[in-house]
C-alpha cells in the first residue's frame, strides 16, 4: 500500500511535470487553437494512451529487473538520483523559455488521437517520468512494487490528464499568457530544477535497502 508521503510527493512531482512546457502542451494548444475543443480533446485521449504505454512498460520491465537481480533496487535508485541532477542542471541552463504554438492543418478524429499518441509516446519528459523518477518513489516495505508502479503510474495519469483538460479548454489564453511572460518560464526552470535537485539528494541520502 502507498504512504501519504508516497502520493503527496509524487503528485507534486508530476504536477510540476504536467506545468512545465513541452511537446504535449505545445501540440494540444496548437490543435485547440488551431481545430477546436473537441479535436483538442481526442488528441489528449490519444496522449492518455501514451501514458498508459508507458506505464505498463515500466511496471513490468523495472519490476522484473528488481526480482531477478540482487541490489538492482538499489543500483537504479542511485543512477536514477545521478540522473535527476544532470535534468537538473539542463532544466536550469536550458534557454527555451516561449512556448512556441504551431498552425495545424485540419485532421480527421483518428489521425488525431494518432498524432496524440505518437507525440506523447516521444516525448522525452515522459521517458524521463517512468524510467528515472518513478522508481525514486518504490518502497518494497510498502508492498509489492508492481503494484506501486501501476498505483503510482495511475496517478501520474490523472492528474496529467486533469491538467491537459483545461489546457484543452483554455489554449489561446495559456498560449497568450506564456509568450508574453517570459519571466514565468524563466521563475519556472529555476524552480523545476530546485524541486529535481532535491528530490536528487533525498534519494541518495536514503539509507540501502
Amino acid at each position: 500500500m502507498l504512504s501519504f508521503s508516497q502520493v503527496l510527493t509524487f503528485a507534486l512531482v508530476s504536477l510540476l511535470m504536467v506545468l512545465t512546457p513541452g511537446p504535449n502542451m505545445i501540440y494540444l494548444i496548437s490543435r485547440s487553437i488551431s481545430q477546436g475543443r473537441l479535436a483538442g480533446l481526442i488528441s489528449l485521449a490519444g496522449v492518455a494512451l501514451g501514458f498508459v504505454f508507458y506505464m505498463l512498460c515500466a511496471a513490468f520491465g523495472i519490476t522484473s529487473f528488481v526480482v531477478a537481480i540482487p541490489y538492482a533496487y538499489d543500483t537504479i535508485r542511485i543512477l536514477g538520483a545521478v540522473y535527476l541532477l544532470y535534468l537538473a542542471y539542463k532544466t536550469i541552463r536550458s534557454q527555451t523559455t516561449i512556448l512556441v504554438v504551431k498552425s495545424l492543418n485540419y485532421d480527421q478524429p483518428s489521425k488525431l488521437f494518432l498524432m496524440g499518441f505518437l507525440t506523447n509516446l516521444f516525448n522525452p519528459k515522459i521517458a524521463i517520468m517512468y524510467l528515472s523518477l518513478l522508481p525514486q518513489f518504490f518502497h518494497p516495505e510498502n508492498g509489492h512494487i508492481l503494484a506501486q508502479s501501476i498505483s503510482l503510474g495511475l496517478i501520474q495519469i490523472v492528474i496529467s490528464l486533469s491538467v491537459n483538460a483545461v489546457i484543452v479548454f483554455s489554449a489561446a489564453h495559456i498560449a497568450l499568457f506564456l509568450q508574453q511572460r517570459a519571466s514565468w518560464a524563466q521563475l519556472q526552470k529555476w524552480l523545476m530544477g530546485t524541486v529535481l535537485s532535491a528530490l536528487a539528494l533525498r534519494i541518495l541520502l536514503e539509507q540501502r535497502r
